[in-house]
């Protein structure tokens, strides 16, 4: 007979949203909870990615949780292994490891209206019955492979950013980089000079502005460490530096203009080669994709070892890839740093809420959840970074601590009018999605001439950032609205 476990709050993803909303269960002395993990640590997207030069690109004091501010960061853009440990230090530090099932992953998780809990299945076939449901899961975690004719057949190392084959001997070798993302144009300058042949292979360039990096003296470091007030201050300096971008993705002309001088003056300054700064010129809006930061990826692709291709891959074969031009490129080894599939909200878990009902039908019926977090039909069902709570200006870890807020406001709640059940009221997610569909328009996300992972693959609409400043999205979600929300004691009674 399978082990079944009892808990108020079943809690999926041990990275930043769900590490920080068990450290805020357990301060506010909640004790029945669990986190349930498929990875073997803590870390999330920070223990997954650790291909060569991954780190942040939103500046380090600002990629942390507001009650655990770092003073150790070494680097005013945070590589990977620092942001690992940090996380790891949270975790013990707030006394959260004992509450984790690590190499667990959610197989299905099934709304019982009779006991008015999810019934949830994990790992090896484990039951656990939980009262309320925290997705931590996130955006960024199944990772997005192009379809390409013949991948299959490739005999040589082949694999994505977010997987990384540390064994795949890349030194004196014929390499290929698929992709020009965020990923893409940390690597490719990272292994570049280790390569004999170097293939950067682009669909579609990227707006890119510099990269302001640099190590943080140890005297800055002990500074921030002697005087915290002195580190807040740094950070809120950060956070209204990034916040006043926003404005150009939302329709404000000047400034987006202001951000495409950046990049162009950018791309000009390091790229002299007017045929190969062509090739790296969008041609959409700026912001329309994720505008990225680098200092080094135009340099890499000067290199004399480097070719930036343009041509689509027409075939992979078993060690080159074919373009449309007829070229073949013999190759081997293949790193596809081409993303995740961002609008495949919660696909990759089976989740049945009211009903008999999966979380993707639900999607498809109203591509809406309000302000990101809760979704008709589910009850008991919080998100964290669920869709339209992304950000292009800013750290995404405000976001996760707003929507945590929210939801300790919705238990809060339950526990104050003494009702086991809470589920969103249809109307209030049709103005939500009303709410959305009026903003989007003139945001550069919609309006921008390109496409992207921000928008939902059939219809176009931007499914994944928030339309609008941290600032003003904090405001909403600082506590929940009653009237939003049918609370009941039991089961359902239509």
């Amino acid at each position: 007979m399978l082990p079944q476990t009892h808990v108020d709050v079943l809690i999926v993803g041990a990275g930043f949203a769900g590490l920080g909303m068990a450290i805020e269960l357990r301060k506010a002395g909640w004790e029945s909870f669990l986190v349930i993990e498929k990875g073997d640590d803590v870390g999330g997207t920070w223990r997954e990615n650790r291909y060569p030069g991954c780190a942040c690109d939103i500046p380090s004091h600002l990629y942390s949780f507001s009650f655990d501010l770092n003073a150790g960061w070494t680097r005013m853009y945070a590589p990977q292994p620092e942001i690992w440990d940090y996380l790891r230090r949270c975790a013990k530090r707030y006394g959260v490891l004992g509450n984790i099932l690590f190499s667990t992953p959610l197989r299905d998780a099934v709304w019982e209206e009779a006991q008015g809990a999810w019934q949830v299945t994990v790992g090896e076939g484990m039951r656990i019955t939980a009262r309320v449901l925290i997705s931590g899961m996130g955006a960024l975690h199944v990772p997005q492979y192009p379809d390409l004719p013949g991948m299959e057949r490739f005999a040589g190392p082949s694999f994505h950013s977010a997987a990384w084959d540390a064994q795949a001997v890349l030194d004196g070798k014929d390499v290929a980089v698929i992709g020009t993302g965020a990923s893409a144009v940390q690597i490719t300058p990272q292994i570049a000079s280790r390569t004999q042949r170097l293939y950067h292979f682009q669909r579609t360039p990227a707006w890119i502005i510099p990269k302001a990096d640099f190590a943080i003296p140890k005297r800055w470091r002990r500074r921030f460490e002697r005087v915290p007030l002195l580190m807040r201050a740094f950070r809120t300096l950060l956070f209204w530096n990034l916040e006043m971008r926003v404005g150009g993705f939302l329709g404000n002309r000047r400034l987006n203009r202001l951000g495409t001088k950046l990049a162009l003056r950018h791309l000009e300054t390091q790229v002299r080669d007017p045929e190969l700064r062509g090739h790296l010129t969008p041609s959409y809006q700026f912001g329309c994709k994720r505008v990225l930061i680098s200092s080094d990826f135009y340099p890499a692709l000067q290199r004399p070892n480097v070719e930036l291709v343009t041509q689509p891959i027409t075939e992979v074969r078993e060690r080159s890839i074919v373009t449309a031009d007829g070229r073949e490129r013999p190759l081997d080894a293949i790193i596809y740093a081409t993303g995740f599939q961002a609008t495949r909200l919660l696909d990759s878990a089976a989740i049945y809420g009211r009903g008999g009902i999966s979380f993707g039908e639900g999607w498809q019926k109203r591509k809406a959840a309000l302000w990101g977090i809760t979704k008709y039909g589910f009850p008991n069902l919080f998100l964290l970074l669920g869709p339209n709570t992304g950000l292009g200006h800013n750290s995404v870890v405000l976001m996760i601590e707003a929507q945590i807020r929210y939801v300790m406001s919705c238990l809060a709640l339950m526990r104050r009018q003494q009702q086991q059940v809470m589920e969103l009221r249809e109307e209030a997610e049709e103005r939500f999605e009303e709410f959305l569909r009026k903003r989007m328009p003139g945001s550069v996300w919609q309006a921008g001439g390109c496409r992207s992972w921000y928008q939902d693959p059939e219809t176009g609409e931007n499914v994944a950032l928030w339309p609008g400043s941290v600032r003003e999205y904090q405001r909403r979600t600082r506590r929940v609205s009653a009237r939003d929300y049918e609370l009941r004691d039991g089961p359902r009674v239509n």
